[in-house]
C-alpha cells in the first residue's frame, strides 16, 4: 500500500494499492521533489472515468512501469473532483501545449511546480499515432536529466501561460440585451433539429446551454426556441442518456442520437437535468416533463442518498469490469423474466432483438409509443400500458439483483448545492413536500458537517476534508440556501445564505481585477491563482457567485450585493460576446440582472388550500427571473409588513420599485402574473 490509503477520496484509495510510490497532492511531496531535485508527475482523474480506469489497469498496476516512475519521478495523484484547483491549472498547461484536454491528465512539473510537459491518456504500447506510457516517461526523464536548460524554458514560458490566462482585459463599455441575442443567434447555429441537442458527437446534454435557450424563449418569444427545447428534452429522455427502468441520466452519449451513452451516472448531471425538465415542464404544461423530473430526483434519492442526509457524487460507467453491463439486455433476459406477452410489448417498446445496439447487446432506448405498440399487437392501448408497468417493475427488480456499478461516496459541497436547489425548488413547484424535506435535510448536514471549524470545506467521507472550500462550493451553496427558503419561508436558511455570501466576498472578490478567483488567497498551491470562468457541465464559480449574489439582493432587498455583480458581468461581457457557448450560466445570470425582478410574496400558510390556491398560479407560469416567497409576515424581508385581506392568504407582486394591488383571487393573480411578465 501507498500513502493514497490513508486518504478520504475513492478515487485515491482506488490507486491505494497500485506499485507507484504515488503521494498525495500537499507539502509532503512538493517538497521532497525540491529535496531530491526530481521531476513531478501529477496524475489526475475522478472515480468515474472509464480511461482513468483503463490506463490504471495498463499501466500504473505494471511493476516495470511503477519502477520507472519511482525511480524518475516524484507521483502524486488528484482526485479532480476534490482539487478543481490544481485540475484547473495543469488543464490550461496541458491544453496550451496540445490544444485539447481531458481525463486523466498527466503533468509533468519542475521541482518547484511549474509545468512543462503534459497529456492525457497513453497508452502501454504505441497506438493510434501515441507514444506509450513507458516512451513518455524515459523522453520526459532523460530530457530532464540531459536537457535542463529547455526544461526550464518551456516551464517557463508554459508558466507564464497559464498566469497570464488568468487575466483579463478591461471592462465592457456597458451591458445590454443586445448581448443576450446575439448569443442566443450564436447557439441557435448549433442545434441539432434532428436529434436535439447543441453539436454533434459525442452528445452532452449541455443542461445550462438549454437552460439559457429556455430563458431566451421566455424573454424574446420565439416560438422556435421552445420548440427546440422540447425536441431535445423528447430525445434526450426517450435515448439511452435516459436510465428508462431507474431513472436519471448517463454523462453523455458516444452518438449524436443520445444512443449509445458512457454509462457513468454524476449527481451535477442528474440535478441540473432535473430542473430543467421542471422548467421544460413550467413552460410547456407537458406532464412527461414533471414525471423525468420527479424520476431523475428519486433515482437520486435512491442510489446516491447517504445516510447523513448529504449526496454521494457519482456512480461508475463500469460493473464486473465491463462497461455498461448493469444496464443491457438481451431478447432472453425479457424472456427469462418476463411474461409471453410482456416480452413482447417491452421489446417493441425498447427495441430489445437479437443483434442489439451495444455490443451483440440492448441499450433499453423508447422505440414506439404504447398506441404504436397497441396496433402492432392486437391490443387496447390500456392493456400496453398495464403490461408496461408491470414489466418495468420485474425488470428494474431483476436488474437490482446484478453487481452494480460502484458509487464514489465523497459528499462535495457545489454539486450537493445544485442537488438541494434542484429538489428545493421542485418540491416547491410540484407540490412535493418529500422533496423539500430531502433538500432540508442535505443542507442542514452541509452546514453542520461541512463547517467544522466555522470555515467551510469542500467534501466529506468518513468526516469533513481539510480541503477548504472553493468559490463554486460557497456559490452552489448560498443559492440551494435560497431555494430552500424560497420553499418553505425559513429564515435559518437565509440566515446562512447572507452568512455565507459575506464569506464568499471577503475570501475570493479581487479588488484589482474586480472578479472573483476560484480560491482564497490564503490556499493558493499552484503556479497561479486559478480563475475558471467557462462553464463545464456546471456553473463557473463565477456564473454562480454572479447568480446567487442576484437572487439574494432580489429576495432581501439588500443592494450591497449589486456591484459586484454588474462589476463581473462587465469584466467577462467581451468573452460572453465572442464565445457564448462557454459562458450559458453567465449569460443565464445577466439575463436574470437585465430583467426587472419580480417578487412575488404570499401571505399565508402554505399548508392551507388558500395559499395553495395562489400558489399553484404562480407554479404553473415559468418565471425564470422572478423570487418566490409563501409564510407569515415576518417570514422573510419580501413578506415584512404584508397583511392578508379578509383574513384570506393574499399575493402582492413587485416589480422595479413597482406593486401591483394585493390580491387573494387565483385568477386574479393569474392576470397579474401574465401581464407584469409581459411588461
Amino acid at each position: 500500500m501507498n500513502r493514497l490509503s490513508k486518504e478520504k477520496s475513492p478515487y485515491l484509495l482506488q490507486h491505494a494499492a497500485n506499485p507507484v510510490d504515488w503521494y498525495p497532492w500537499g507539502a509532503e511531496a512538493l517538497q521532497r521533489a525540491r529535496d531530491q531535485n526530481r521531476p513531478i508527475l501529477v496524475s489526475i482523474g475522478y472515480s468515474a472515468c472509464h480511461w482513468c480506469h483503463v490506463m490504471e489497469r495498463e499501466s500504473f498496476e505494471d511493476a516495470a512501469i511503477a519502477t520507472i516512475m519511482n525511480v524518475n519521478f516524484i507521483n502524486i495523484k488528484v482526485d479532480r473532483e476534490e482539487r478543481p484547483d490544481v485540475d484547473a491549472i495543469f488543464m490550461e498547461a496541458v491544453q496550451a501545449l496540445n490544444g485539447q484536454g481531458g481525463w486523466p491528465l498527466n503533468v509533468f512539473l519542475t521541482p518547484d511546480g511549474r509545468p512543462f510537459f503534459g497529456g492525457t491518456y497513453f497508452p502501454p504500447r504505441p497506438a493510434h499515432g501515441l507514444p506509450s506510457w513507458e516512451q513518455v516517461l524515459t523522453s520526459v526523464a532523460s530530457t530532464y536529466r540531459d536537457r535542463i536548460n529547455d526544461v526550464l524554458h518551456n516551464a517557463e514560458a508554459l508558466t507564464d501561460y497559464v498566469r497570464r490566462s488568468q487575466i483579463l482585459q478591461g471592462p465592457a463599455e456597458d451591458l445590454s440585451p443586445d448581448l443576450l441575442r446575439s448569443a442566443l443567434d450564436s447557439l441557435q447555429s448549433h442545434f441539432d433539429w434532428q436529434n436535439g441537442g447543441l453539436g454533434g458527437a459525442p452528445k452532452f446534454p449541455q443542461s445550462l446551454g438549454l437552460e439559457f435557450v429556455l430563458r431566451m424563449w421566455n424573454c424574446f418569444g420565439a416560438d422556435t426556441d421552445l420548440q427546440f427545447i422540447r425536441s431535445t428534452l423528447d430525445h434526450m429522455a426517450n435515448g439511452g442518456l435516459y436510465d428508462q427502468l431507474g431513472g436519471g441520466f448517463h454523462r453523455y452519449t458516444v452518438d449524436a442520437t443520445w444512443t449509445v451513452p458512457h454509462f457513468e451516472k454524476m449527481l451535477y448531471d442528474n440535478a441540473l437535468l432535473a430542473r430543467l425538465y421542471l422548467h421544460g415542464f413550467q413552460a410547456t404544461g407537458d406532464i412527461r416533463y414533471r414525471k423525468i423530473c420527479e424520476r431523475t430526483l428519486s433515482y437520486m434519492k435512491r442510489d446516491l442518498r447517504a445516510p447523513e442526509g448529504g449526496f454521494y457524487s457519482a456512480q461508475d460507467a463500469d460493473s464486473e469490469g465491463v462497461e455498461g453491463q448493469y444496464y443491457v439486455w438481451t431478447p432472453a433476459d425479457f424472456q427469462r423474466i418476463l411474461t409471453a406477452d410482456e416480452a413482447m410489448v417491452m421489446s417493441l417498446r425498447f427495441g430489445v432483438a437479437d443483434d442489439g445496439n451495444f455490443e451483440g447487446k440492448t441499450i433499453l432506448t423508447c422505440q414506439l409509443t404504447p398506441p404504436e405498440i397497441a396496433m402492432r399487437a392486437g391490443l387496447s392501448e390500456a392493456a400496453v400500458d398495464k403490461l408496461e408497468e408491470e414489466s418495468r417493475m420485474k425488470l428494474f427488480e431483476a436488474r437490482a439483483d446484478r453487481v452494480p456499478p460502484a458509487t464514489d461516496t465523497k459528499i462535495l459541497t457545489s454539486w450537493n448545492g445544485l442537488a438541494i436547489s434542484a429538489l428545493a425548488e421542485s418540491g416547491r413547484i410540484l407540490n412535493r413536500p418529500d422533496f423539500v424535506t430531502l433538500a432540508r435535510q442535505a443542507a442542514d448536514f452541509l452546514l453542520l458537517e461541512l463547517r467544522p471549524a466555522g470555515s467551510l470545506v469542500r467534501s466529506y467521507r468518513d468526516g469533513p476534508s481539510t480541503i477548504p472550500a472553493f468559490l463554486e462550493d460557497y456559490a452552489c451553496l448560498v443559492d440551494a440556501l435560497l431555494c430552500l427558503h424560497e420553499s418553505d419561508s425559513e429564515t435559518t436558511y437565509l440566515s446562512a445564505a447572507i452568512d455565507l455570501a459575506a464569506e464568499m466576498v471577503e475570501l475570493f472578490w479581487d479588488q484589482e481585477s474586480k472578479l472573483f478567483f476560484d480560491v482564497s488567497l490564503a490556499s493558493v498551491e499552484t503556479v497561479a491563482r486559478p480563475r475558471s470562468l467557462f462553464d463545464s457541465p456546471i456553473p463557473s464559480g463565477t456564473a454562480a457567485a454572479s447568480m446567487a449574489l442576484s437572487r439574494l439582493g432580489a429576495l432581501t432587498g439588500d443592494m450591497r450585493y449589486e456591484p459586484y455583480v454588474r462589476t463581473t458581468l462587465l469584466s467577462v461581457a467581451d468573452l460572453m460576446r465572442r464565445a457564448p457557448m462557454g459562458f450559458p450560466a453567465l449569460l443565464s445570470s445577466l439575463d436574470f440582472y437585465l430583467s426587472p425582478q419580480m417578487q412575488v410574496a404570499i401571505v399565508g400558510n402554505p399548508a392551507e388550500d388558500d395559499t395553495r390556491g395562489l400558489l399553484d398560479v404562480v407554479h404553473s407560469i415559468y418565471l425564470p427571473n422572478s423570487v418566490v416567497v409563501a409564510g407569515a409576515s415576518d417570514a422573510s424581508p419580501i413578506l415584512r409588513g404584508r397583511q392578508r385581506l379578509d383574513g384570506t392568504a393574499t399575493a402582492y407582486i413587485c416589480r422595479q420599485m413597482s406593486c401591483r394591488m394585493p390580491t387573494n383571487d387565483p385568477e386574479q393573480l393569474r392576470g397579474q402574473l401574465q401581464e407584469v411578465a409581459k411588461a
